[in-house]
């Protein structure tokens, strides 16, 4: 069985934690194939017709140009998906694919390096822009989530909107432009960049700031004051694939509460509705009526 998703630590954590007990459950052994959403989908195109991968995960954006493509079959109806929010059930999806995580997008810092300097915790979108960050800051082009994402904030604060873009543009260059030392699409990238303390400050994912902070680079992540953009973190099974049966089997179990508390101690915020993380875990993850709602 090929399963496709994110690399590093992700890959890790699902090779080592997630799918060995549905292996043994299901009597299969996956393949993990690591790649960035739009490699995947890239995949996905190459092999129509002749589908290789059973099961994909990918960002919510790619996901609905997946199912727009008619590379997802039909999610088959479990009892598990009454539990799941709304804004991550099938329907979302033309009932082809679930969300299974919530990511936010938000300020990375180190914290470290802020405290050695005197600097006040970043609290705002605006605080990006600083001079002091000149050359030390890094964030994803608007070809990926989270530059996407940092385009709609600064064009929501600069009266613009989701459908009127051009004010965040406008600010982006004149404000955000001169602090920028990388606009990397690579996760790994960005976390060497840190870890070499070449920046202080990044726009990234909550996951992958709290993937970093275990591996002992002293950052932290904030929820901007004016709202944390959250991207669903989605799978579907791949259509007319090898293992139809295994395939909805994985989806199921991926959204099960088990597998929902294992995603969160990674950094997921979970999206079935009957599962509940402990507070020091829920601190750092969009859960919760407020965080959701800020998002």
């Amino acid at each position: 069985m090929f399963v496709a998703g994110y690399g590093g630590g992700f890959q890790s954590f699902m090779e080592e934690q997630v799918l060995p007990p549905f292996e043994k459950a299901n009597n299969v052994k996956i393949t993990y194939v690591a790649g960035r959403s739009s490699e995947t989908v890239a995949k996905l195109q190459a092999q129509q017709g002749n589908q290789e991968m059973n099961v994909v995960i990918v960002d919510d954006g790619p996901m609905f140009q997946a199912v727009q493509f008619g590379y997802c079959a039909p999610v088959e109806d479990a009892p598990v998906y009454a539990d799941i929010h709304d804004f991550a059930k099938p329907e979302i999806y033309d009932g082809k694919a679930i969300g299974i995580g919530l990511v936010a997008t938000g300020i990375t810092y180190n914290a470290e390096t802020f405290e050695a300097n005197g600097w006040d915790v970043p609290t705002s979108w605006n605080d990006l822009t600083d001079p002091k960050f000149v050359q030390r800051f890094a964030a994803s082009p608007i070809g990926g989530t989270y530059g996407l994402h940092t385009l709609v904030m600064f064009a929501r604060m600069n009266g613009g909107s989701e459908t009127d873009i051009q004010p965040g543009f406008e600010a982006i260059k004149a404000k955000l432009v001169p602090n920028v030392l990388s606009w990397t699409s690579s996760n790994d990238q960005l976390a060497q960049m840190f870890q070499n303390k070449d920046i202080d400050i990044a726009v990234w994912g909550s996951a992958r700031a709290a993937d970093l902070q275990k591996s002992g680079v002293p950052v932290e992540f904030v929820y901007p004051e004016e709202g944390a953009p959250t991207l669903a973190v989605t799978a579907c099974a791949v259509v007319d694939n090898s293992l139809p049966e295994q395939s909805q089997a994985l989806l199921q179990y991926l959204v099960s509460d088990k597998v929902q508390v294992m995603l969160a101690s990674y950094g997921y915020g979970p999206t079935n509705s009957m599962t509940k993380v402990d507070d020091d875990v829920a601190a750092h993850l969009p859960y919760g009526k407020e965080k959701l709602q800020s998002s």
